[in-house]
């Protein structure tokens, strides 16, 4: 499908829009989005329990944040949960009467051109929103988001940012799955657009940025890990430079020894899902043990503020999600399985990331760059 063939498509979206947001005159005309007061598109049919849990987070944002949500879905499934939660003529609803299932990968961009997160991406697009949320499948997120938004000048892949829970702020791992098989210019460029994430989202001034391989030493690592080392060296001393604090391993991703952790998309999807799924089980052993006796049982009450505490910064939906950088827009992937508190953070920090330009910065960083060896696309 062209571009000006998904135009189309958008506007007749917006045209079956739900009828309490169509004018008694005439056809519905939404007002342009701006990063001062952003609105996020929300794929409600993206995720293991959308719609009902996406739809019950967009409006949990929306009522206790403030966020303005655009609804994307299926009318005759979102239209009666907005109705539950007493929001018809609150919420916007555009109507997208196809999806992207779970399984489906980067094939989806061709096969799922009229789904719900293409035509959230199509509102970004046009302006009237100003970033996406979506639960769906990462890979269908990606290839229809890049087909949709398009790479920011000069980017050459765009890379997906997790947030691990270290302290005393997050230490942001890229790229969590998006390009399996970089070039070592793109791994440095992850190094700028992990930088900018992490001075918005976390108000870092300077973020250290390390590089994941199987050694501290410079000279460790495969041909993709040495050449990015060499990259990433020079990038201190850029227009916009980094602060490169060197190679890091596997044990160092909840250590907090640095802000950014930059890899290739295998390796940083494997290392995601290995924290994901260690914490599970640490989480499952400590509350069986917490259990096993009266003594245990009463240590737990004792310390039950604490122990709510730990289990929050160690929850994957405290976070909202992963941020796909690069593109002109604002996309988070919330996880497949997020809960309506998930889908309220993923939509809350979509505001938050739109409201500090991030966009923007990651633009200026890139700037100088753009008559260098970024240039060389694949």
């Amino acid at each position: 499908m062209t571009e000006s063939g998904s135009g189309d498509l958008a506007g007749r979206s917006l045209a079956r829009l739900d009828g309490d947001h169509v004018a008694a005159a005439g056809a519905y005309r939404p007002e342009r989005a701006h990063p001062a007061r952003p609105v996020v598109a929300v794929d409600a049919m993206g995720g293991d329990h959308a719609p009902a849990a996406i739809v019950a987070g967009a409006v949990a944002a929306h009522r206790e944040s403030g966020v303005r949500v655009v609804l994307v879905g299926r009318p005759g499934q979102v239209r009666p949960l907005l109705a539950q939660h007493g929001m018809l003529g609150e919420i916007r609803l555009v109507a997208a009467e196809d999806s992207v299932a779970m399984e489906e990968g980067a094939l989806a961009s061709w096969r799922r051109p009229r789904s719900s997160i293409a035509v959230a991406c199509q509102l970004v697009h046009l302006g009237q929103a100003t970033a996406v949320v979506s639960a769906g499948s990462t890979g269908g997120i990606v290839s229809l988001a890049r087909l949709r938004l398009r790479n920011l000048p000069a980017v050459l892949r765009p890379a997906i940012a997790v947030p691990l829970p270290t302290r005393p702020t997050p230490t942001l791992l890229l790229d969590a799955g998006a390009i399996a098989d970089p070039k070592p210019e793109m791994l440095a460029q992850f190094a700028q657009l992990g930088s900018a994430y992490a001075e918005v989202a976390f108000g870092i001034t300077k973020p250290r940025v390390g590089l994941l391989s199987i050694g501290a030493e410079p000279g460790k690592g495969n041909k993709l890990a040495r050449r990015a080392f060499e990259l990433l060296s020079a990038e201190q001393h850029g227009a916009a430079p980094i602060t490169f604090a060197g190679n890091v391993e596997g044990s160092d991703l909840l250590s907090g020894r640095v802000d950014v952790i930059v890899t290739d998309g295998f390796t940083g999807n494997v290392a995601l899902k290995t924290l994901e799924g260690t914490a599970a089980f640490t989480a499952g052993q400590f509350g069986s043990a917490l259990a096993a006796s009266r003594q245990t049982r009463l240590g737990a009450l004792l310390q039950r503020k604490e122990l709510a505490a730990l289990r929050y910064r160690l929850d994957p939906e405290t976070y909202g999600g992963a941020a796909l950088l690069g593109l002109e827009g604002t996309v988070v992937i919330a996880h497949g399985g997020s809960t309506d508190r998930g889908a309220a953070a993923a939509c809350r920090l979509a505001a938050e990331l739109a409201r500090g330009h991030t966009t923007e910065r990651i633009k200026e960083r890139l700037r100088s760059h753009r008559q260098g060896h970024f240039l060389r696309r694949t």
